[in-house]
């Protein structure tokens, strides 16, 4: 194969997700660096960083789409209109996915709600945003209680090195509203 002792290969890895490409990377003995786990002394991502602001600004893009009822979604238009409600968006994660996409859903101009362990994070937000979209300290019962009240929700959950966490339960999803 293309994978071979003496091959140095640096690019988007994301082997927290896969054993099988880990074990084969392993086995070729291929010096491979993922982008993704390069870290400066401060902890930031900086390679990480641009690929997590395209996706935090797609997602609301692409969940407004699937909202629609035309794509079998509830038929919420985001920003609502004069009379009707704006759709609730809940972002789990205030790293630099989760604030991209908050930052899109609100100028979407949906109601935003963002979660986080990192009171630190939801203090700039709030600051940033007067106010405008909701900061909720992350834990077991404010990740029900958010989504099942949410038309969209977003995971933007990252621990550096390892596979996202699994916040959400199939059951949770199974009592969100039909269609969000």
């Amino acid at each position: 194969g293309f994978l071979r002792e003496g091959l140095v290969l640096f690019t988007y890895l994301h082997l927290a997700a896969s054993r099988e490409c880990t074990e084969a990377l392993l086995q070729s003995k291929t010096t491979a660096i993922a982008y993704e786990t390069v870290e400066l002394p401060d902890r930031t991502l900086p390679l990480l960083a641009p690929m997590s602001e395209v996706a935090g600004r797609l997602a609301p893009q692409v969940g407004a789409q699937a909202l629609l009822k035309a794509s079998g979604g509830r038929g919420v238009l985001l920003g609502g209109t004069p009379g009707v409600h704006a759709g609730k968006v809940v972002v789990i994660g205030a790293g630099v996915a989760g604030q991209n996409a908050a930052a899109i859903a609100l100028g979407m101009q949906a109601e935003v709600l963002l979660l986080d362990r990192d009171i630190a994070r939801l203090r700039t937000m709030d600051a940033i945003y007067q106010g405008h979209m909701q900061t909720v300290a992350s834990n077991q019962y404010e990740i029900e209680r958010c989504v099942l009240d949410a038309d969209m929700v977003i995971g933007a959950v990252l621990i550096h090195g390892a596979k996202a966490p699994k916040l959400i339960s199939n059951e949770l999803v199974s009592r969100m509203k039909p269609g969000s």
